[in-house]
């Protein structure tokens, strides 16, 4: 569905300022969300919210469908008597401009513990409540994902498939023994996710209020450690004697890779998610609309065909396409949940196939102004070329900042750039980038923070082949001034993108 022009900043949360060594849903959350409004922003892009599993990637979750306990506030929790304002002081020699994980997660981990534990001995009676509506409503997943993270402690952090056989294999008499065994524990991540989800929605309606629409993210495929595929593994194109992906999912070879990426995911068993109506993808979607507004859904093309790389290969050499029911899929989205709030990003090796599915649903595709200037005048991603249902970025999460990006540009790149811009901003080529994604005809502008602040490459959220140093940017507490929200707002009302105030803005520096 094409949404009203709007513009917006992409930013996850863990790269908010806090002092207790990552990016919480507290002070700083609101402070960001009142620059969007002094800045006459309507979109908040974030990266996927889930619990990250391997490499700390929000693409690699636990869970589809849970939140990251990371995010909770630890001053929201000594607000409501779960924690000590002195308990927190092991967090507050972390670094500020970087997210720490290897340290941050122990020492966040055991306080977040320490409060369930205290919540679970003498939280009210109208908590209780709160809390046991939470696990009614979110029966479909919470249990499940409780669960699995009780017993992937239990065995070390192992993956799933190597566990012991019995409960690795889900035999209904071994998981009530270990239900019961573990029955603290999954207390205590049931309750993480309910004070998560209690955080996040009063942020999310904070947020709202100020005419602010949240941005989510849904990766396609899911771990193969993870919640999802261990409580339904019919879902998946599992070994069943190994328990290993049967088929893994990728990209073929092309221009940048001789031999293609090979990710890894267990591809989807398609045909049984139609005999069971979709209703995975169905809660799965119900689950993440809870937490946003509109989706973007990552790697889109593989709703209709799929890179499908048999076991044992080691590259994505030998894989084949395979399509996909995307359809059908939507179809069935679009009769149980109403109008499907969703982007598609569409890039790489797009067919028309998959623009066809695209433009079926009317799904905004994306369009990088980083690609731009490589090619001739019919490269699609120049703005001459854009249709208005599209969500034009300066650079993505796994982009090189734009400052970055420009200092790596070959010289015929930067000419033709120059061309096409006429002159580069005196403030710096950041603006020029931001400039022109603003005045294009794109529905939708979204700039990372990165670029709002102009960063260079030291700054990246992610460089995809690199397995270290990725996820852990955090921008500096002072950086967000009214001069900032003054200037970026004078572009985004000139581009015919502002919020209209409902009320006077009293915005000031926070977090």
């Amino acid at each position: 569905m094409p949404f009203p022009r709007a513009s917006g900043i992409l930013l996850h949360p863990t790269s908010l300022p806090s002092p207790w060594g990552i990016g919480d849903l507290g002070p700083a959350a609101y402070a960001f969300v009142d620059f969007l409004a002094a800045a006459g922003q309507q979109l908040w892009q974030i990266l996927p919210l889930g619990p990250p599993g391997h490499g700390n990637s929000p693409y690699m979750g636990y869970s589809s469908m849970a939140g990251n306990p990371l995010l909770i506030s630890l001053d929201q929790l000594c607000d409501r008597g779960w924690l000590e304002p002195e308990e927190l002081q092991d967090l507050t020699g972390l670094p500020d401009q970087r997210v720490a994980f290897d340290r941050v997660i122990p020492l966040k981990t055991a306080l977040l513990e320490r409060a369930a534990r205290r919540f679970q001995a003498s939280a009210s009676e109208a908590d209780q409540q709160d809390f046991a509506q939470f696990c009614a409503n979110c029966h479909f997943w919470v249990e499940e994902y409780a669960f699995f993270m009780a017993l992937k402690h239990t065995f070390g952090g192992a993956s799933w498939s190597q566990w012991d056989h019995p409960i690795a294999r889900r035999q209904p008499r071994v998981l009530q023994e270990w239900r019961e065994t573990l029955s603290s524990d999954i207390f205590c991540h049931k309750f993480l996710q309910f004070e998560f989800h209690r955080q996040w929605r009063h942020l999310k309606q904070y947020a709202n209020d100020r005419q602010i629409q949240i941005i989510g993210d849904i990766p396609i495929y899911v771990a193969h450690d993870s919640v999802d595929v261990w409580a339904f593994p019919e879902n998946f194109m599992i070994d069943p004697d190994t328990l290993a992906p049967a088929e893994m999912a990728g990209v073929p070879p092309d221009y940048f890779s001789e031999t293609g990426q090979l990710w890894g995911n267990p591809i989807y068993n398609w045909k049984q998610l139609q005999q069971d109506g979709f209703n995975w993808w169905i809660q799965r979607l119900k689950a993440l609309l809870d937490y946003v507004d509109l989706i973007r859904v990552d790697h889109f093309r593989g709703l209709q065909a799929y890179w499908s790389v048999p076991a044992g290969e080691t590259t994505a050499i030998h894989g084949a396409w395979v399509e996909a029911p995307g359809v059908e899929l939507f179809e069935t989205i679009r009769q149980e949940l109403g109008s499907l709030p969703i982007l598609a990003e569409d890039l790489g090796l797009i067919t028309p196939e998959v623009e066809e599915l695209r433009d079926r649903f009317e799904f905004p595709g994306m369009k990088i102004l980083h690609f731009a200037f490589g090619s001739d005048s019919a490269n699609p991603y120049l703005p001459i070329n854009y249709d208005r249902n599209s969500v034009v970025y300066t650079g993505t999460h796994d982009n090189n900042t734009t400052l970055g990006w420009f200092d790596q540009l070959s010289d015929h790149e930067k000419e033709r750039l120059l061309l096409y811009v006429g002159c580069f901003a005196p403030e710096g080529i950041h603006w020029t980038m931001i400039r022109l994604a603003l005045m294009s005809i794109a529905n939708q502008a979204i700039i990372p923070l990165q670029d709002l602040l102009g960063c260079g490459s030291d700054s990246r959220m992610n460089s995809p082949g690199l397995s270290e140093g990725n996820w852990e940017w955090r921008y500096p507490k002072q950086s967000l001034g009214p001069e900032l929200a003054q200037q970026l707002r004078a572009l985004t009302e000139l581009s015919n993108r502002a919020a209209r105030p409902q009320e006077p803005l009293n915005w000031e520096e926070g977090g």
